[in-house]
């Protein structure tokens, strides 16, 4: 299955964490960058195309700046992000200038791939970076973003960054092998694919204790919902194996696969299910749902219970069933207060092209 999944692989986006860039004294270490870089650059000489999702920026300032565990003040954060990043980049463009390779500094915020034109803007720019033979180092702007706009972690950035081109395989390239049954006990193995991610699988994951990191196996696994609903393969394998990449790509057990749904998602229903904080909830009946879930039926009025938040025509509402579970997103044809006016209205409360079951 892997060898299938895998073989016709074009253009990788590839996450770093800080656990796989740094060393003992939470320093970026520039033997391990040069090895992965040495991977990176053996790919594109084949003729692939790499976009990098780098962490490490907040972690390589920590140490500038006298930190000995990640900051919790955002400003403190900010400032580290600042003063680490630069510090990544050279090392990077040293890195892959020795093997010929130019590389571009790509910093976004959650807005930047929110905001439709602003989304249609950020990948344009990235396929000619990789039209041109240059490879995107993406990294979330943290030196200005603010909580409420914040990504929340480059598992789930690398995640957008596939959707948004979109790649043929996303690789997170993390401390551990892979997701790990039985974490900790004898028994232990890793997992060698996945194909459902369901509430067992969830209960294997964890966050992290890192002192200079954040995420952890729980947000690789949220990643991984946006990723195979997209359509894309994922592999969480180790970043600290050589050739970990050229093994992937050969089809090799290596790490775990996330096995893509069938079909990829159009852009436009890319943009709708993943890219936005949802501005409010609509929440409909069971033979609503049903008609959306298994009939691809647009939303009408009738169908909706109840709507929660203040919501426009034309904002993010995630679509629930009566108790609150998502299963969808869409484009709101009301307003909260015309929907609650109008409920016996044939109008579509979301019409089925600007609608995404999740």
């Amino acid at each position: 299955m892997r060898t299938e999944l895998l073989k016709d692989v074009r253009r990788l986006v590839v996450k770093l964490g800080t656990g796989v860039l740094t060393d003992g004294g939470k320093q970026p270490d520039p033997a391990q960058m040069g090895q992965l870089v040495a991977q990176f650059a053996a790919l594109r000489q084949a003729g692939r195309e790499i976009v990098l999702v780098t962490s490490g920026a907040v972690g390589a300032g920590m140490g500038v700046l006298g930190y000995e565990k990640r900051p919790a003040e955002t400003c403190e954060q900010q400032a580290c992000a600042a003063v680490g990043q630069s510090r990544l980049m050279t090392i990077y463009e040293k890195l892959f200038s020795e093997f010929g390779l130019h590389v571009a500094q790509v910093l976004v915020t959650h807005d930047d791939l929110q905001d439709k034109e602003r989304h249609r803007n950020a990948r344009n720019t990235l396929l000619t970076l990789l039209k041109r033979g240059v490879v995107p180092i993406i990294n979330e702007n943290d030196a200005v973003s603010i909580t409420e706009l914040k990504f929340g972690d480059n598992d789930k950035l690398s995640a957008l960054v596939a959707a948004l081109l979109p790649a043929d395989l996303l690789v997170i390239l993390t401390t551990v092998d892979g997701v790990i049954e039985h974490f900790g006990k004898p028994h232990a193995r890793t997992l060698a694919s996945v194909a459902v991610i369901d509430k067992t699988l969830e209960g294997m994951a964890g966050g992290t204790d890192s002192a200079t990191a954040v995420g952890g196996m729980k947000s690789k696994i949220a990643a991984a919902r946006i990723t195979v609903r997209s359509g894309i393969p994922l592999v969480i394998a180790s970043g600290r194996k050589k050739n970990v990449l050229a093994q992937i790509l050969a089809g090799a057990e290596e790490g775990t696969l996330f096995v893509p749904q069938l079909g990829q998602l159009r852009g436009h229903k890319r943009w709708i299910a993943f890219f936005h904080h949802a501005k409010g909830k609509v929440c409909v009946d069971a033979g609503a749902k049903e008609a959306l879930v298994s009939r691809g039926r647009s939303l009408l009025p009738p169908g909706v219970v109840r709507c929660e938040g203040e919501f426009g025509v034309g904002d993010v509402v995630s679509i629930c069933d009566e108790d609150g579970g998502e299963f969808a997103r869409g484009l709101a044809g009301f307003s909260a207060a015309e929907l609650q006016a109008r409920l016996q209205s044939r109008d579509e409360v979301v019409h089925r092209d600007n609608l995404v079951i999740l």
